[in-house]
């Protein structure tokens, strides 16, 4: 099978299958395909929101919560 026809079957396929295809490429590629190199902007940006969360963590919200706010926001 070629390259193009494993593309253009994607969209056919279930979203658990589209996961094992995930899972499966993560598995030959031994997972570097899924780190990427912070930039310094983006590691200051996650050590102040951790110092905010250290500092009131009550103010913070479950991923459930936030996962409902964006679905409804922009749809899934």
């Amino acid at each position: 099978m070629s390259k193009n026809e494993i593309l253009e079957a994607l969209p056919r396929l279930t979203a658990e299958d589209r996961q094992d295809i995930r899972m499966r490429l993560a598995e030959l590629d031994q997972d570097d395909w899924l780190d990427t190199e912070l930039t310094d902007e983006e590691k200051k940006m996650i050590e102040h929101r951790v110092a905010d969360f250290d500092q009131n963590p009550a103010a913070s919200i479950s991923w459930a919560v936030a996962e409902d706010r964006l679905t409804t926001r922009f749809g899934k």
